[in-house]
């Protein structure tokens, strides 16, 4: 009797191909973690051709659609005080509050690196992000243009001047924005598991870019040049859509040879917090009204890691339940290994990124992210609209 008879035998079929399924599974969870986010932390852009001899003057858009003076009085002095030769902050204000306009217009003459243009606010004529940032693209002076949103802040006084070095390589420029931790932020558990997640999916797209399959980038540090925006994309597409400024736009002018990502913990932003769990949440099923139209490469891609992470769990879950004890010590320790490599990896990744605390406690983050998912994809199955025009 061979050896697989013996095994079947003593096992019957159902504990087979129970193990071939913790195998396999196990074996895409690797390829995740270790060759694909694991390639993120190592990424350097030195391997694109240069085609700028110097870092170039930028231009950072911004739409505000509203009075904004959380933003005026914390945010803005951030980008105001960035150590970049060369630099602008277009801010496109959409509103009907005149003082508000002429508050920020006195903000030139302090500073006459911010530019401000208004756009009056008509409710029988909706004015949505894509517009804005339209109108900023094209009074924005420099060649080089990064988009950046109100809610977002650097976290050190280096990222122009890196997202401009990026430039000196690719026509498109990409940049990390994590979840603020700070005393406006939700503690605990709740903070915890949107900080991951914002870091998480990011790596997703980031680790795409880093393999050469560029599919989206993040809407509060996207750059590019002009020459991209009115040539070969000629602006923004999907326009009977609110979003998709930082996937759909990206996905047309975006090639393995003209797309770096700027990673390092001085090179990123963090987002403020507008609320706890809900607030995330329909953030996530407001701007993924936009995953529908990724190309299908895209979408596999997003779906196999998280579905694998949840058949290997279930495997190992019946392994426990149902098996000899000999499988069950043997499931846990593949849970075990696998949990040491993904923390592993995190943790790297987490390094390069400026979360450095975040692989810690990734276990249960890892628990909890297939139950987002299906959240979020059950709310998705009811149109959405706020993202439709």
């Amino acid at each position: 009797m061979s050896l697989f008879d013996s095994v079947l035998l003593h096992y019957g079929w159902e504990g087979v191909a129970l193990c071939g399924v913790l195998l396999v599974m196990l074996g895409v969870q690797v390829y995740y973690y270790v060759l694909n986010y694991g390639a993120v932390p190592g990424y350097k852009s030195s391997r694109l051709r240069p085609r700028l001899e110097k870092e170039p003057p930028l231009s950072v858009v911004i739409a505000m659609f509203a009075e904004d003076y959380d933003f005026i009085e914390k945010r803005l002095p951030l980008l105001l005080a960035q150590e970049h030769a060369t630099f602008e902050v277009v801010i496109v204000y959409v509103g009907s509050d005149g003082d508000f306009f002429e508050d920020l217009q006195r903000i030139r003459q302090s500073f006459p690196q911010v530019v401000v243009t208004k756009i009056e606010l008509n409710p029988r004529f909706p004015i949505s992000p894509k517009m804005a940032l339209n109108v900023g693209i094209k009074s924005a002076h420099y060649e080089h243009v990064v988009l950046s949103t109100t809610d977002a802040a650097p976290t050190s006084d280096r990222w122009l001047s890196l997202m401009s070095r990026g430039f000196t390589r690719s026509e498109v420029v990409l940049g990390y924005c994590g979840m603020a931790d700070d005393e406006e932020s939700p503690g605990g558990l709740t903070g915890y598991l949107i900080r991951t997640s914002r870091m998480m999916s990011s790596a997703d797209w980031l680790a795409a870019v880093v393999k050469g399959h560029p599919y989206r980038g993040i809407r509060h540090a996207t750059g590019f040049t002009k020459k991209l925006y009115f040539g070969t994309s000629n602006g923004f597409g999907f326009l009977n859509m609110n979003v998709g400024e930082d996937d759909l736009f990206l996905q047309r002018i975006m090639t393995p040879h003209n797309t770096s990502v700027v990673l390092s913990p001085r090179a990123t932003l963090r987002e403020r917090f507008w609320g706890g769990m809900g607030w995330w949440i329909d953030q996530q099923r407001y701007y993924g009204a936009t995953r529908r139209f990724y190309p299908s490469r895209a979408i596999s891609y997003l779906n196999w890691e998280m579905g694998s992470r949840v058949i290997f769990f279930l495997a190992v879950l019946c392994a426990l339940i149902f098996l000899p004890v000999e499988f069950k010590v043997a499931a846990g320790l593949l849970l075990l290994l696998r949990y040491a490599l993904v923390a592993f990896e995190v943790r790297r990744l987490g390094q390069r990124l400026g979360e450095t605390d975040l692989w810690r406690r990734y276990f249960l983050y890892d628990l909890w992210s297939p139950l987002q998912a299906l959240w979020i994809k059950l709310l998705l199955q009811r149109k959405d609209p706020r993202v439709w025009r």
